[in-house]
């Protein structure tokens, strides 16, 4: 099957001259849509888009180059036959360095083409300094060959053109395939000429090609087309190459053998020819295929691997050591990999570069189904019920697939059936496909039912699936108790097929057969047990819907198909089908096990949608369904295909208790389903109102769900129309957000109608715009929102890049001044062009100048103490101002900062704004004057001991209402300890205290505990972070966690308290019998922890996090990418730090003490005898 189909193609394809059964697919363009190359990052790829008369007069002036010196000039042999990408390898080789590019530019000066110029140049510029130098371009050695030699070669040619003449694949598709026919992939052709180009910013030619793609979107049929335009001269042939085809079951055998041998095999038993061959490994073209049906193991030790190739060796040192280059490092490798085992290959790849094949694209979906039904109206009516089930549509990537569909589809027509009513779901597609290859000559034993022989298959399948195995030996047939003439009959109807290269090993003929029977064991009826069904565990169920790190679950289609067979009309339709009874026992046992927690560990977005919602869209029972989320209170949604839009609004619906959702949207709704491939007779792109009908569906929730109060929308691309639907959605009386964040987000996606949320929608509070542009319009409408009567947002957070040389938010003042709703207003920028420290500066002074609308400008001066006055004067005017943060503020300059007096002010963040003692005075008399005044930061000033006894000393003889005290990085040492303790014992009203990164050592934190020994102690909340204490102060922490009844989070991670205080402190927790139940966390690990208990992650300050780029740029002159990766290491300063996350301090949940620890370590440690 010539089956790839990549993301663009520059060029146009001819139409297919190949087809089974007559029928001739319409010419396919280039869509409009695409843009993108799988090898993008090749150099010169606008090369492409020249015509072929420009290319032919390219190659003309290029054959007129004169060479770098010591290079042999181009010939015009060489050049004649060359494709647009080996012109460019061969620009690359023959001049290289910087002069490749130089050259082409003056040949299209000469061409006068100027765009093209531009480009060469700008790349160029792009690539420089890490282009390779023009020394680093060695000659190649010569491979002479004897008479007899090449005449072997020509032989092994021949040999090879016959061996891959027809492209389509040799395995006979099952059933009755007749109608099967061959669509030519109208990118093969880009694809093959590029695949070699060298890559950036390097300029190299890449060693190790990887090319990867699920099963049958034609990775074999790329490595045949591939040997056969070797084999015909077509293929980089300047290069010389000897290209060789490697099944990895050639190297899979039980017998040694060397790599000299299997290439002397290739050629016909010539081991000489093979010896001088393997002599120039520059030469060598290998490619390497077949790594699903490998039975050996890879070897993970180098010093098991051999650079000899021809020494006698297993096979899974032969195939490792030439996949890692040990042996052949010169040869050029191109490895065909199916998706699933990248993960397994990869670490032993030195430098691959990767190309991903995606198959049938939705354009070339589209023709393919146009081409089969050669009735327009039944086209229209099959690719109107395909389109409809996104995930079917999907499924039709992989041509045999979209050939299995249209099958089925055309049957069902013709019988006059009703597509919907055939085909509840996708699993009902490949049930009846799969039954019609299972008539009655597959029984052969007298008296043996239909339903046993189908149950062994099925055990088969099932084993195979649970190990991730795919190809089957004797021992696998004998323990499924498939005996030869059961494995003939399955063989003669197709289900199953040899392995391409051992005569004893079977396959299923595509993976998603192996799924389906697999799947079908769980919901088959066995009469002859005393439990009529093979009933799933919960370990399995959980195997099934895991969301691996990284990649994709082996049992993703196995768990669609088991709950599409739970579906009643799939269930019935397979009774009929195959004959046999059939079970809904184990539905009970997913109820059980798949209902998602409320604040379940949520997949991130990087694994799109969890694989659960995929198996409930496809279960389609409501009751069941509903029963399954109806406690689900969180969401995380990644939608980046229209099947994720159709599923998730799907499931959304029975969410009725949603409370946060979060949603990345990569993709744009009017032109996410542009099936047409060029000029089609269709009015409008096929789906296009379908997926329009979804995204209404999906924000529709905003409208019916009472309890959804929060959307984050990150990392996203929408469309004008996709927006205008959610603010709709928004917008409706009924919609009850009180909580809306953008974060990265396209230009399109923050419009005017977003904006007028603010007003249409009465419960709105909380708007935060981050890093993201908001063009003059969108600002302009923002200003006139605020000032609306009806506006009643109460926080406002903007955080965007702005240039240093532009007064960021100037025209928002008046808007600002002129409402009296906002009680918390955060505006701030990212420098992009000044990065002084004292211009960064000035940017989180802005931040505080517009919270509190001051009326008089600060031209770019840091805070002093005169601007401190009229900070408080500007306090007093604005009487709901409740929060004001200040960051990077210069507050004292030798004279005492004046105190920050506001009764209305509820928290107060002061950090890092250079307070020393001398402004403690001026803290404690604001303790006092502020009476509302219940959080309080002062993180980050080195306030000292005795700085910080003044306003404990506050704390413990006068009242205060103060819940949350900041006191990180500080200065503070185990003197001030005794001040704090006796605080505590007389101030009931403090909850919460953060002392991290303080050197109060083990004497401090003894002091500390004492009051939280008190029955009637208020604390709830003690984070001791990086105290530097060691288990000397374990034994008074260990009281603590036996007798404290009002904790609820106890950070002490970050501190060498050794395996004696951390067994100390673990087995206290163990044996702590009061309530709450102390519950251990891992800070790396503390996020899907947590959720699962119902509350929040305990929070480090120091964990890396959006909020990095505004705070550290504050002491930085470099641009902020690079911020980020120097910051990761530091552990004493502010990483990451959220202002307001930091003020609020963790959530606590009353069930649980939380305690935050990194003691793991130091037992692996101290067992490994490093500590």
């Amino acid at each position: 099957m010539g089956d790839v189909g990549l993301n663009s193609d520059p060029c146009s394809c001819p139409s297919s001259p190949l087809s089974r059964s007559g029928v001739s697919p319409p010419s396919l363009e280039p869509s409009s849509s695409s843009s993108t190359l799988p090898f993008r990052d090749g150099v010169m790829l606008f090369m492409l888009s020249v015509s072929a008369e420009q290319l032919q007069r390219f190659k003309e002036l290029l054959a007129e180059e004169d060479p770098s010196p010591g290079c042999t000039p181009l010939t015009w042999g060489q050049l004649k036959s060359a494709r647009c990408g080996e012109v460019v390898h061969l620009l690359t080789e023959y001049f290289p360095g910087r002069r490749a590019w130089e050259v082409a530019r003056d040949i299209f000066t000469k061409m006068n083409q100027t765009e093209l110029c531009l480009q060469m140049q700008r790349e160029l510029n792009e690539m420089l300094p890490n282009l390779e130098p023009e020394a680093s371009s060695l000659r190649r050695r010569v491979l002479t060959l004897e008479e007899d030699e090449s005449d072997k070669i020509r032989e092994y040619k021949a040999r090879v053109m016959s061996e891959h003449s027809t492209l389509c694949d040799r395995t006979c598709w099952p059933g009755n395939n007749v109608d099967f026919f061959y669509q030519e992939p109208c990118r093969e052709e880009t694809l093959l000429q590029c695949l070699l180009l060298p890559r950036k910013p390097q300029g190299r030619q890449p060693r190790t090609v990887v090319l990867q793609g699920d099963a049958g979107v034609g990775k074999t049929t790329v490595a045949k087309t591939l040997m056969l335009q070797w084999a015909q001269d077509m293929f980089y042939a300047h290069k010389g190459w000897l290209a060789f085809y490697l099944h990895c079951q050639e190297l899979d055998r039980p017998e040694e053998q060397s790599f000299s041998e299997l290439i002397a095999h290739k050629l016909s038993g010539s081991p000489a020819l093979a010896s001088r061959i393997l002599s120039h490994p520059e030469h060598l073209l290998l490619l390497l295929d077949g790594f699903e049906e490998l039975t050996l193991t890879l070897i993970d030790r180098p010093e098991d691997l051999s650079e000899d190739w021809g020494q006698k060796m297993p096979g899974s040192v032969l195939l490792t050591s030439l996949l890692s280059k040990r042996m052949l490092p010169d040869a050029t490798l191109i490895i065909f990999l199916r998706s699933s085992l990248w993960k397994t290959v990869s670490p032993f790849l030195k430098g691959p570069s990767l190309i991903p094949l995606t198959g049938f694209s939705a354009p070339e979906r589209s023709m393919y189904f146009r081409s089969y039904f050669k009735n327009r109206h039944d086209a229209d009516a099959a690719l109107s019920f395909a389109t409809g089930n996104a995930v079917l549509f999907s499924m039709c990537r992989v041509p045999v697939t979209c050939w299995l569909v249209c099958s089925c589809l055309k049957r069902q027509m013709e019988r006059g059936s009703g597509l919907p009513r055939a085909f509840p779901n996708a699993t009902a597609v490949f049930a009846h496909y799969l039954s019609s290859l299972l008539p009655t000559r597959v029984r052969h034993v007298v008296g043996e039912t239909h339903q046993e022989q189908l149950k062994r298959l099925c055990s088969l399948a099932a084993e195979g699936m649970w190990k991730n195995q795919w190809v089957f030996g004797e021992t696998d047939l004998s323990l499924a108790r498939l005996d030869e003439r059961d494995v003939e009959a399955f063989l003669g109807v197709r289900v199953l097929r040899r392995a391409v290269a051992g005569g004893d090993l079977v396959a299923f003929t595509h993976p998603s057969f192996q799924e389906f029977f697999a799947a079908l064991l769980f919901v088959l009826c066995f009469p002859q047990r005393l439990r009529n069904f093979q009933a799933l565990d919960r370990f399995r169920v959980l195997q099934l819907l895991a969301h691996p790190e990284r990649r994709r679950n082996h049992l993703a289609g196995m768990a669609l198909f088991l709950f599409g067979l739970l579906n009643d009309t799939c269930a019935l339709a397979v009774e009929q089908l195959f004959g046999c009874k059939v079970s809904l026992g184990n539905r009970r046992k997913l109820l059980k096990v798949a209902t998602m927690p409320p604040d379940g560990d949520l997949p991130t977005p990087k694994h799109g949608l969890p694989q659960l919602l995929y198996c409930l869209h496809e279960i389609r029972e409501e009751a069941f369904v509903g029963q399954i989320l109806h406690d689900h209170r969180k969401s995380r949604l990644a939608i980046s295909e229209v099947k994720d839009l159709q599923v998730s609004a799907f499931c959304l619906k029975f969410c009725p208790r949603l409370q946060e959702l979060e949603l990345a949207v990569a993709w744009a709704v009017a032109k996410a389903t542009s099936l047409s491939p060029g000029r089609l007779p269709s009015p409008r792109p096929e789906g296009s109102d379908r997926s329009s009908l979804w995204w209404q569906d999906f924000c529709s929730v905003f409208k019916t769900h009472e309890s959804l109060e929060v959307l984050t929308v990150k990392d996203s691309a929408m469309d004008t129309e996709a927006v205008e639907i959610l603010a709709a959605a928004l917008r409706h009386p009924h919609c009850n957000l009180r909580k809306l964040i953008f974060k990265r987000v396209g230009p399109l996606v923050v419009s005017e109608g977003i904006i007028s949320v603010l007003v249409k929608n009465q419960y709105l509070r909380h708007l935060e715009i981050r890093d993201t542009e908001m063009g003059p319009r969108v600002t302009d409408a923002l200003c006139n929102t605020l000032r609306h009567p009806r506006c009643f947002l109460q926080c406002l957070r903007l955080i965007t890049p702005w240039p240093a040389h532009k007064p960021p938010f100037e025209h928002l003042r008046p808007a600002l001044s002129a409402t009296s709703v906002h009680t918390a207003v955060e505006l701030s920028t990212v420098s992009t062009l000044d990065q002084s420290p004292r211009s960064v500066r000035w940017l989180f002074v802005l931040k505080v100048v517009w919270r509190i609308s001051l009326e008089r400008r600060l031209e770019g001066c840091p805070f002093n103490p005169t601007n401190g006055a009229d900070l408080t004067r500007s306090l007093k005017r604005n009487i709901h101002l409740k929060t004001l943060m200040l960051r990077r503020g210069s507050l004292e300059r030798g004279k005492e900062c004046p105190p920050v007096v506001a009764r209305q002010l509820e928290r107060l963040s002061l950090e890092s704004c250079d307070l020393t003692p001398l402004s403690c005075g001026s803290l404690a008399f604001s303790l006092v004057s502020n009476q509302s005044l219940t959080h309080l930061s002062l993180a980050e000033n080195a306030l000292q001991d005795d700085g910080v006894k003044q306003l404990w000393n506050v704390l413990r003889h006068f009242p205060s209402p103060l819940q949350r005290l900041v006191l990180r990085s500080c200065a503070l040492t185990s003197e001030c300890c005794q001040d704090i303790a006796s605080a505590l014992d007389k101030n009931k009203n403090l909850r919460s205290l953060d002392l991290g990164c303080n050197s109060l050592r083990d004497n401090g934190v003894v002091l500390l505990c004492q009051p939280l020994l008190n029955p009637d102690s208020g604390l709830q909340v003690l984070e001791l972070e990086e105290c530097q204490f060691t288990s000397v102060c374990c034994p008074a922490l260990t009281s603590v966690l036996l007798h404290n009844r009002t904790l609820r989070h106890l950070d002490l991670s970050g501190n060498s308290v050794g395996l004696r205080g951390a067994k100390l402190l673990q087995d206290a927790a163990l044996k702590r019998v009061l309530r709450p139940e102390v519950v251990l966390y891992v800070p790396a690990a503390s996020g899907a922890a947590a959720t699962a208990l119902g509350g929040k992650a305990p929070r480090r300050e120091g964990d890396p996090g959006p909020e990095m780029l505004l705070v550290e740029a504050a002491t930085s002159c470099t641009p902020f990418l690079g911020v980020y990766s120097s910051l990761m290491g530091k552990k004493r300063q502010s990483r990451g730090v959220d202002m307001m996350r930091r003020l609020e301090g963790p959530a606590v949940n009353k069930d649980v003490l939380q305690v935050v620890q990194d003691w793991k370590d130091e037992l692996c440690d101290q067992a490994a005898g490093t500590v």
